[in-house]
């Protein structure tokens, strides 16, 4: 099957590292921000969300940036969201950024402020709604170093993968 993975995440919750090892596992690439960003510049796409439709062609995994609206309705994608307490993403922020606690609660609220406003602004839609999702992660709960593999578990049972 042409798995796409759409997963949205709060800032500090482990999702790149959860998508890295997914990617590792299943042999797909991830695609986030910083490569979306980069494929606009000069490109002939007309909007993200046509270079998006595009790269879910074929199996990846898609970090962020509204691809779980962008592709609804393809029967062929499975959206995650990715959350955590907001205590552990202080702690993961911390020990990544080498910042105070103080900063990294800052860096915390404004990421998941701009990113909520991003989801609004191009979806309508409120950021993480359960219902616009197939499956929730806690890390916090499940702990980051076992999503992926509840993941694969799950694909593999349903026989995505």
């Amino acid at each position: 099957m042409n798995l796409v993975i759409t997963m949205s995440r709060r800032f500090g919750t482990g999702a790149s590292t959860i998508a890295a090892e997914l990617s590792e596992k299943l042999g797909i690439p991830v695609f986030d921000k910083a490569y979306i960003e980069h494929e606009m510049e000069g490109s002939s796409y007309q909007s993200e969300a046509e270079l998006i439709r595009r790269l879910a062609e074929k199996p990846c995994i898609i970090l962020g940036r509204c691809a779980s609206e962008i592709l609804e309705g393809q029967p062929n994608v499975f959206n995650i969201y990715v959350s955590a307490s907001k205590e552990d993403r202080i702690k993961r922020i911390m020990q990544q950024k080498n910042l105070s606690q103080a900063d990294a609660k800052v860096l915390l609220e404004q990421n998941d402020r701009e990113r909520s406003d991003y989801y609004h602004e191009h979806t309508g839609k409120m950021w993480g709604d359960v219902n616009n999702y197939h499956m929730i992660l806690d890390t916090s709960a499940l702990g980051i170093e076992n999503c992926a593999d509840i993941l694969i578990k799950y694909f593999k049972k349903l026989e995505y993968i």
